[in-house]
């Protein structure tokens, strides 16, 4: 057998980056699909691709400057012989396959699974829950803890997950060898693709369990408890990592998302991290001032006092009044926005008295309309 580094036409220094330089420029030039029917270029890619197996991972290629080609001859994981050289080409291709993709493409390809002493373990993470709940206007001012039951698949606590009512009834599918997958001639590339006979599994269960039935999971009612922290709104969500379905061959579970739906108040809305209060008063007491009680979450009320010629929509805001910010950093504020209502179903007396107020009106008791006045006169004449 050829020393691998002239195999693949490099030194002895040579950088992680220039073998794997170096093995694409052979395995792309030595390629079946590109010398289709030539024994020798196949025999040809299986050394390139074996010299990079070896190579490119810096542990075997530690142990191959060392002691050389035996330091793998008692070897037989990693889809090597015992004697060296690759098992078929669908290991070499997987190789090339790694190189030029990537791990990551390489696991989407096989379905999140991975290579375990050269058998394919077929790994799904378990399906996410999503649970809707309400709180109300308090609960999401002050926080507040919830217990709730929900539905979901957990691991089968005869098999704990393995399928089969025993070791004995797990068999390695013949059809991909344990692999998982099968490659197809596509062009230029072999592809691979999922194993129609154990759908990607690389194993079929000949004997399932009797308590789940071969899923490997049941379904199960768990409580769940959980903190809805101050501050949060409508639309927001809460991540509960774990709490989703069971994962399949050893992955991780799913999560479990808590939409929040805050219900509204009688008094207050809110915008952002203030808290909105609507507050009407009459004419007289805008006009005369006053002083208002309010509604206040910190206490059972407060007093606002109204100055005297304040307007319908004026805001008079009350500092750390408001929801929590969910990120730290304080409160917000109440705003409180000041409706003058006009008056309806007058009597006569109260109609008369108007009319007396109105005779005794001057221009400087009204402003804003003595503004208005001014530049509409300014707009007749600039259009005159």
């Amino acid at each position: 057998m050829a020393d691998y580094y002239d195999v693949l036409g490099i030194s002895r220094g040579a950088t992680q980056e220039e073998i794997k330089k170096a093995y694409r420029k052979c395995a792309l030039q030595h390629h079946p699909d590109r010398n289709p029917g030539d024994p020798e270029a196949e025999k040809r890619f299986k050394e390139i691709s074996e010299a990079y197996e070896v190579l490119g991972d810096a542990k075997k290629r530690e142990m191959y400057d060392r002691y050389g080609e035996s330091a793998f001859a008692g070897a037989a994981g990693g889809g090597m012989h015992p004697g060296g050289g690759f098992a078929s080409m669908e290991d070499a291709l997987r190789t090339f396959m790694g190189a030029f993709g990537g791990e990551s493409i390489f696991e989407d390809m096989f379905g999140g699974g991975g290579f375990a002493g050269g058998d394919f373990v077929s790994r799904q993470k378990g399906a996410s829950k999503r649970v809707s709940v309400g709180v109300s206007f308090l609960e999401a001012m002050n926080g507040v803890d919830r217990e709730m039951t929900i539905a979901l698949y957990d691991l089968c606590p005869s098999c704990n997950g393995r399928r089969s009512a025993s070791s004995q009834g797990i068999r390695r599918c013949q059809r991909c060898g344990g692999s998982g997958q099968i490659f197809e001639q596509r062009g230029f590339f072999s592809m691979s693709m999922s194993c129609p006979q154990c759908h990607g599994e690389g194993q079929t269960i000949v004997d399932p369990c009797r308590e789940c039935h071969g899923d490997g999971r049941v379904k199960v009612k768990r409580k769940v408890h959980f903190h809805i922290p101050a501050g949060i709104d409508s639309g927001m969500r809460l991540k509960l990592s774990g709490y989703g379905d069971a994962g399949y061959g050893g992955a991780p579970p799913g999560d479990l998302f808590v939409y929040i739906q805050v219900e509204s108040h009688e008094f207050f809305a809110r915008e952002g991290n203030d808290l909105v209060l609507e507050l009407p008063i009459s004419i007289v007491e805008a006009s005369l001032g006053c002083k208002k009680e309010i509604p206040s979450f910190s206490q059972k009320s407060s007093k606002l006092q109204i100055p005297p010629g304040t307007q319908s929509g004026k805001v008079f805001r009350v500092k750390g009044e408001g929801f929590p910010n969910l990120q730290g950093g304080g409160k917000g504020d109440l705003l409180i926005h000041v409706l003058v209502e006009t008056p309806t179903n007058l009597t006569s007396r109260q109609k008369e008295l108007l009319e007396l107020f109105s005779q005794e009106e001057i221009v400087e008791n009204f402003p804003q309309r003595k503004s208005f006045l001014d530049r509409l006169k300014g707009f007749f004449s600039a259009h005159v």
